[in-house]
């Protein structure tokens, strides 16, 4: 068994319950959330009373606080290739308190024997707290003042990096990024309703994503999901940003890469977001379905693996293999929108004149992602060995890269960046250069790049960051936008070869 050298931890961890274990918050009689000091305990005590479990430190937060990982496993966790490889991982914002509260729920009922059918097919890791420094302060930002849920591309906080660092040892099949909506608004208010469902489930969109990972899990998991939470008494939804319907459109989820469901599903992963109803003041209040709810959700997606698992994994694994293909070529769309179809969406929501449910039909609903530029796939693409930033980046995603020995079978081509205009993405603007693309003529020197081949699970994304167009790039971002300069060379190449 794993001992965390934590005080908190030292503290309590010779105290082992002979009845169920029960969480902080029903210790707490739903009247206050579980703290980080709280959650170090039961953890320990959960390692301490169950053989199917172990939990390890994954990582510090900004402030120092310990990132645990709770491993369910019938036998050496992540060695029996027969097994599915599950990831659940809450509360990266830190004012959406159901999350952490309802996987500590799962892990209480996990632990119990007439769970354990489910280690047969599963291999489960839970990180119930990705934000603890959030979550003490219940602020959505972590202790850098940073939006774990909009770092994933670009890395930076530790605790965005130790959830990557465990995906790239274990390379999960199946994930789940748990979350709250907020629904109280004035917005919606103004308008009489707000939307009503205990729990909402999102799905991968960008298309860039296998449409046969996507199809699995709009044509098996949503209908399942959806069913079974309903079932226990919890109403769901497909999970619809946007809105109010009379001031601004609803579509899916975003099909940003810089989350963690997008970032993990970009490397064709079969992976959701859950989004729980947050409370009115954003903490405590109905704490107790809030944290059932979200745990019932978490419990609806293992039942699902369990039930799927040799598709899942056939599925996952196949598709996988297109991406580390060297033969996978064709193209990769850089810039998307949501369009509508002509669907109309019945949407759920509580009415605040009548104190009731209700109904609203949304007419402009936009489910349908269009493509609106994309590239061909090169070999790879070479970046400066001057770039520390960039360097940098690719050591944070742990890329396949080497040296570039391009022996005369490549072209070489670079873009230049005749000036910048903007474009909108899900109501932001964003920069959208106009370019040119060029073949280098003479020849450059191979020790002054560093070669990221595009044949890698990640090579989608490495497409949607490195390519000046993208509205998803490392250009959009503070930190990189000294990338695009008007009037001057893009400076990250692209190798192809010669008889693609």
């Amino acid at each position: 068994m794993m001992k965390i050298l934590s005080p908190v931890f030292l503290l309590f961890s010779v105290t082992i319950f002979a009845q169920e274990l029960i969480t902080p918050l029903e210790q707490n009689n739903y009247e206050k959330v579980t703290s980080y000091n709280d959650l170090v305990k039961f953890v320990g005590q959960l390692d301490q009373k169950s053989d199917v479990l172990k939990v390890e430190l994954l990582g510090n937060s900004v402030e120092g606080r310990n990132l645990f990982v709770l491993k369910f496993s019938s036998g050496e966790f992540g060695k029996d290739a027969s097994k599915i490889r599950v990831l659940i991982f809450a509360q990266q914002h830190g004012n959406e308190q159901s999350g952490k509260e309802g996987s500590i729920l799962l892990a209480q009922k996990l632990i119990k024997p007439e769970y354990l059918y489910l280690f047969e097919k599963i291999d489960l890791a839970i990180i119930p707290q990705m934000n603890p420094d959030g979550s003490e302060l219940n602020q959505r930002r972590n202790g850098n003042d940073t939006d774990l849920n909009r770092n994933h591309l670009i890395l930076t906080e530790p605790e965005t990096k130790a959830l990557h660092q465990l995906f790239n040892k274990y390379l999960f099949e199946v994930t789940i990024d748990v979350h709250e909506y907020y629904p109280y608004d004035e917005d919606w208010m103004k308008n009489g309703f707000r939307k009503n469902s205990d729990v909402t489930v999102g799905v991968t969109t960008n298309v860039n994503v296998s449409k046969k990972i996507r199809d699995l899990s709009n044509e098996k998991y949503l209908p399942y999901i959806l069913k079974y939470l309903n079932d226990q008494n919890f109403s769901s939804f497909e999970y619809c940003p946007g809105g109010p319907p009379a001031e601004y459109y609803i579509r899916h989820s975003t099909f940003d890469i810089n989350d963690g469901r997008q970032s993990l599903g970009i490397q064709n992963t079969l992976s959701f977001i859950q989004e729980g109803m947050n409370g009115e003041d954003s903490f405590v209040q109905n704490i107790r379905h809030r944290a059932e709810g979200q745990m019932t959700g978490m419990m609806g997606l293992l039942e699902f693996v369990y039930h799927y698992n040799k598709k899942i994994k056939s599925r996952v694994a196949s598709e996988r293999e297109k991406l580390v293909s060297v033969s996978n070529k064709g193209e990769a769309v850089i810039q998307m929108e949501h369009i509508g179809n002509g669907e109309k969406l019945i949407l759920p929501v509580y009415a605040y004149s009548t104190k009731s449910d209700s109904m609203v039909i949304v007419d402009d609903f936009r489910p349908i992602l269009k493509s609106l530029f994309a590239v061909t796939r090169p070999e790879g693409y070479l970046i400066p060995v001057t770039s520390n930033d960039l360097i940098n980046w690719v050591d944070r995603q742990a890329l396949i890269s080497g040296k570039c020995d391009l022996s005369g079978e490549y072209t070489i081509e670079q873009y230049f960046i005749t000036r910048i205009d903007s474009i909108d993405f899900e109501g932001e603007t964003i920069v959208d250069p106009d370019i040119e693309k060029k073949e280098l003529k003479n020849s450059i020197q191979s020790e002054d790049y560093l070669f990221i081949p595009v044949a890698q699970l990640k090579g989608n994304m490495i497409v949607e960051a490195l390519e000046p167009k993208s509205m998803l790039g490392l250009a959009t971002y503070r930190q990189y936008a000294y990338l695009l300069k008007a009037g001057e060379a893009f400076p990250v190449l692209r190798a192809v070869r010669k008889n693609q």
